[in-house]
Order: structure tokens, then C-alpha cells, then sequence
């Protein structure tokens, strides 16, 4: 069978389909070529889109259509939008309220984290101190990790909901229309 860039799939070395291997036989479809295989005809095949190789009506190839915008200068636009963003009081303020939370966070965690490592290196005698049976302070330290883990993922989801979500969501909205704007989108 002849595709739609003039090749023949199969190349004549047998049956196309299941049916012509078990018969044994070779089809002879309606509008078969003189080899006995059907052409298909792409109508789209040999179009060419406008302005792609066509002549202008002198003989010389037509000039390729212009382009609204070069690709360097929309990045150049897009990039400025997002460097306007950057030093917006708005975009100040969310990433003011982020360290607020994040660097004691992180300090107070990091701090007890280490203080545990330490404690189990250099005062094994506390560490292994019972308190109730067989559980010791270092069994309850390791569960106090686990807990403020937890603890601080609370606390921190909980302080983006309530003081970063919506500022920040109003910034990505602001910054999308201005680069939709800049892009010939609808505003």
C-alpha cells in the first residue's frame, strides 16, 4: 500500500494484513496500481503554507511574512515585568513575612536538632537516664524531634495561609496580566 509520500509501506515482500497471510493471497482492492497495491493520494502533501516557496509573480521567491515580535524582544519585556515585580513593595513585604517566620524557625529547630546530637555524644549518662520503665530521655528527645517537626510544618503552613497566600497570589495574578499584556493576549 502506497502512503501518503508516495512510498510503499510493505516494499512488495508479502501480505499486508493477517487475512492475506492466512489466505495466501495477495489483494487486489478497487484502484489498485498496476502492481496490485492502492494507492492513497494526500491532497495536503504537496501544499505548501503561504509565504513558503511561492513566487511573488516576477519569479523571484515571495518575501517571508514578518514577524510581529522578535522571540529576544518579548524575553527582554517579560523579563522586565518580573524585575518590576521583584522591587515592588508588595513582592518586599510577602518575602519580609517569609524571613520573619523562616530564620527563627529554622534557628530554634537547628539549635534543638544539634542539642540532641551533641547530648547523645558528650552526656550518655543523661541521655540514658530512665524515666518511666525502659523508656529513657534520649527515646523521649528522639520523639520531641518528631513532634516539633511536626509542630513547625504546622506552624508554617499555617503562617502562609493567614500572612503570605493571598499577597503572593495577588502578585502572580498582577505579574500574568502584565506579561499576557505584553504578549498581544486580551487584558
Amino acid at each position: 500500500m502506497k502512503s501518503s509520500n508516495g512510498h510503499f509501506r510493505n516494499r512488495g515482500e508479502g501480505p499486508e494484513s493477517s487475512v492475506e497471510k492466512r489466505e495466501g493471497r495477495a489483494p487486489a482492492p478497487e484502484g489498485a496500481g498496476t502492481d496490485g497495491q492502492a494507492s492513497y493520494e494526500d491532497p495536503w502533501q504537496d501544499a505548501l503554507a503561504p509565504g513558503w516557496g511561492e513566487l511573488d509573480g516576477t519569479g523571484a521567491p515571495a518575501p517571508d511574512l514578518p514577524h510581529m515580535r522578535t522571540e529576544q524582544e518579548e524575553t527582554g519585556r517579560v523579563a522586565d515585568v518580573y524585575l518590576e515585580v521583584q522591587r515592588s513593595e508588595a513582592f518586599r513585604e510577602v518575602r519580609r513575612r517569609y524571613r520573619r517566620f523562616v530564620v527563627p524557625g529554622f534557628a530554634v529547630f537547628f539549635t534543638w536538632y544539634v542539642g540532641y546530637v551533641v547530648a547523645a555524644q558528650t552526656a550518655p549518662g543523661l541521655m540514658g537516664r530512665p524515666v518511666a520503665g525502659s523508656v529513657n530521655v534520649a527515646m523521649l528527645a528522639g520523639l520531641g524531634q518528631f513532634l516539633t517537626t511536626f509542630l513547625l510544618t504546622w506552624a508554617y503552613a499555617r503562617h502562609a495561609r493567614l500572612r503570605r497566600d493571598r499577597a503572593a497570589l495577588d502578585l502572580r495574578w498582577d505579574t500574568q496580566e502584565l506579561t499576557r499584556g505584553l504578549r498581544g493576549g486580551e487584558r
